[in-house]
């Protein structure tokens, strides 16, 4: 485990907001589970010491682990229930590729990279409308079921060299932020991956929301594998100190089965999660999707100059 100021200030003083839990596998240095960094990881509540920079409001989780050992529970990461729910995904990701496009125009045969790209959804669904769309995750499980069915997904990070001298017409970040060791040189990668006056579009968890508020310590958001819990606000800031311009947010929330709904609700509090799953089993909804939005969940865009 490790210490880390702000990523935004850079300042190294800051309040507990939230104390780690017991539970916590981040509060025993030698208990890193990879199954607690999967995207569909049902570890509500478990999580390291976070804590609020007194100088700029950022939030995040302080001490944690090295930049090293995160990578390598995201290479050896595995996730079949992220299969399984494809179909509430493909509709989530039409909808952020439709006000993705608002801002950044139509696809025009133009350049996309999606970062954190999983099994390559977005970048299917992207290809689909048009857009030359390919992706980059780390997730060695991922890649495989990505190219699997013909999704041009490669391993790796933005340092991948399969990424050195190229520029992008768009750049996509779909629930990645959060996870990154170093957000802000992470931000500041994709502007130099992106043409003048392209795109970026981050979509993460709101930490200032009032679902996030009035929940306090019960916010399931609070997990092992976030390390940064931005505000509109403070992801703006981020975002700017890198050089973008255009900047603007909105509340974007998602689809998903009933099931698999029922399922997140059950890991959040097992009676309610009972009473939910006996109604929709009952009713046989459980592969029925339907948007969610507690307004905690935001997309931000930003414009690289068109001069730098």
């Amino acid at each position: 485990m490790i210490e880390v100021n702000c990523n935004l200030c850079g300042r190294d003083e800051w309040q507990v907001r939230f104390p780690a839990t017991l539970n916590g596998r981040l509060s025993d240095p030698h208990a890193l589970d990879v199954s607690a960094f999967r995207c569909t990881s049902p570890g509500y509540g478990n999580h390291a010491q976070i804590v609020q920079c007194n100088h700029c409001g950022l939030v995040y989780a302080n001490p944690r682990w090295s930049d090293e050992d995160l990578l390598a529970a995201y290479t050896a990461v595995e996730d079949e229930t992220y299969q399984a729910e494809r179909h509430g995904r493909e509709l989530t990701f039409r909808k952020h590729l439709r006000e993705l496009e608002k801002r950044a125009g139509p696809a025009a045969a133009r350049s996309l990279l999606d970062v954190g790209a999983y099994i390559g959804v977005f970048v299917e669904a992207a290809a689909a409308a048009g857009w030359q769309a390919m992706g980059i995750e780390p997730s060695a499980w991922a890649v495989a079921a990505a190219q699997k069915q013909g999704v041009n997904v490669i391993q790796g990070t933005q340092d991948a060299p399969e990424l050195a001298g190229r520029q992008f017409d768009v750049i996509t970040w779909w629930d990645v932020v959060e996870h990154l060791d170093d957000p802000a040189a992470e931000i500041a990668k994709s502007c130099q991956l992106l043409k003048p006056g392209g795109w970026l579009a981050l979509h993460t968890m709101d930490v200032d929301s009032l679902t996030a508020r009035l929940m306090g310590r019960r916010w399931p958001w609070l997990m092992d594998m976030h390390l940064y819990y931005f505000s509109q606000q403070s992801l703006a800031q981020m975002m700017a100190q890198a050089g973008f311009v255009q900047i603007e947010s909105a509340v974007q929330g998602r689809y998903l089965s009933l099931g698999y709904l029922v399922s997140r609700l059950t890991a959040w509090n097992r009676g309610l999660g009972w009473l939910a799953g006996k109604i929709v089993n009952g009713l046989r909804l459980n592969h029925t999707e339907i948007p969610v939005n507690f307004g905690d969940l935001f997309t931000i865009y930003g414009r690289k100059p068109m001069n730098n």
